[in-house]
């Protein structure tokens, strides 16, 4: 899936990459934390890719239901994004995870820049 205006900047410490679209970053591979482990071995998680949402409902209908791999943390608190480990990026459906991706740069992009991504797709 390509989305339009994308470029991939890389992290200056650890090259983790960052998308955005119009300097702004709508997914990003984040580097271990304290406030993301594996509740059994208190290891930090490696694997864990920040993805912006459209809204804090959006947001809660994706960590709330226990079906998704999604979730948050204390530090993402009124934050308008999820969280979602690598290693379970399969589990959602492909077109879960293509709708994900673009309501991600829907969330960031100019208003310009949606309103011709949206017209060019057939949404409005």
């Amino acid at each position: 899936m390509a989305m339009p205006y994308v470029t991939v900047t890389y992290g200056e410490r650890f090259g983790n990459p960052i998308y955005q679209v119009g300097r702004k970053s709508f997914i990003f591979f984040r580097t271990p934390r304290p406030d993301a482990v594996d509740p059994r071995s208190g290891e930090r998680y490696p694997d864990v890719i920040v993805f912006w949402v459209g809204s804090e409902a959006d947001k809660q209908a994706l960590v709330q239901d226990p079906a998704t791999p999604f979730f948050t943390t204390a530090h993402f608190d009124g934050h308008p994004s999820v969280l979602l480990r690598a290693a379970r990026v399969g589990e959602p459906s492909r077109a879960d995870l293509t709708e994900l991706v673009q309501d991600a740069w829907l969330a960031r992009a100019s208003q310009r820049r949606r309103s011709e991504w949206l017209r060019a797709n057939g949404l409005q």
